[in-house]
């Protein structure tokens, strides 16, 4: 199964400082003068089509210095905004349960894949196989 493509957004008014450019651009690889572009023209897109694990890298690298990132997932559409999961609820993705979305919280799956083949790491099924 093919896993979806997460945005890394812009989300509010930054700080104009070097550290929120520094950090814009470790992420990005843009100029610092195309960095502060992008924060200029806030709400808008960092960085598109990335994994999880690296848009949540993204978001938290800018978070700590003061810009204000959220991630978006590309299948179901939710907006993560904090540093912890949302809630299991509601995913509108057509590709997978919920239970498998890494934008979640969710530890347990009953879904037909997890029965017959095991539960995804760090899950657990509720039905016997």
């Amino acid at each position: 199964m093919e896993d979806p493509d997460f945005t890394v957004l812009l989300t509010g008014d930054s700080p104009h400082d070097p550290t929120a450019l520094k950090a814009v651009r470790a992420v990005t690889g843009l100029s610092l003068w195309h960095s502060r572009q992008l924060l200029d023209s806030a709400p808008a897109t960092v960085r598109s089509d990335i994994p999880f694990a690296a848009a949540a890298r993204a978001a938290q690298h800018l978070r700590q210095t003061g810009v204000p990132a959220a991630i978006r997932c590309g299948w179901c559409r939710r907006t993560l905004t904090g540093e912890t999961p949302v809630d299991p609820g509601p995913c509108a993705s057509p590709y997978w349960p919920t239970a498998h979305c890494p934008a979640n919280s969710m530890t347990s799956c009953d879904c037909e894949f997890c029965v017959a083949h095991g539960p995804l790491p760090g899950h657990t099924t509720h039905r016997s196989l």
